[in-house]
């Protein structure tokens, strides 16, 4: 049974960082392309980074660019976000998909799998 699962979330101060992680089961996660998604009270799901089954990975939003990174350990079978900086406006429900490609940025409608969400909190 394919399973997504993240964690790493929590309550951070502006400025700060967090590292999300995204543990696959029951499938080989470096096949898949895997987003990061978050979504906001109130707001659309927002795609904000994409691996590559190649490893590379996909364009960043102008919202994150620069701050966040991804990245995989193919041993663990588990894929990273490394938020650093977090502003205010980071404050979302993070989650990871596992999907076909990337895209210019990740459209969630390419994402078949999903895991439950993490939320992330920055405080002001």
């Amino acid at each position: 049974q394919l399973q997504l699962a993240e964690s790493g979330g929590g309550l951070v101060q502006s400025g700060g960082s967090l590292r999300l992680s995204c543990a696959a089961t029951g499938f080989n996660l470096s096949l898949h392309a895997i987003g990061w998604f978050r979504q906001a009270p109130g707001k659309e799901r927002e795609g904000v980074s994409c691996i590559l089954s190649s490893g590379g990975s996909g364009n960043w939003p102008h919202s994150v660019k620069g701050r966040f990174t991804i990245s995989r350990d193919i041993a663990k079978n588990t894929v990273y976000l490394q938020m650093n900086s977090l502003k205010p406006e980071d404050t979302a429900v993070y989650y990871c998909a596992a999907g076909w490609g990337c895209g210019y940025y990740p459209d969630s409608a390419d994402f078949a799998s999903w895991g439950q969400g993490t939320q992330v909190t920055v405080s002001s």
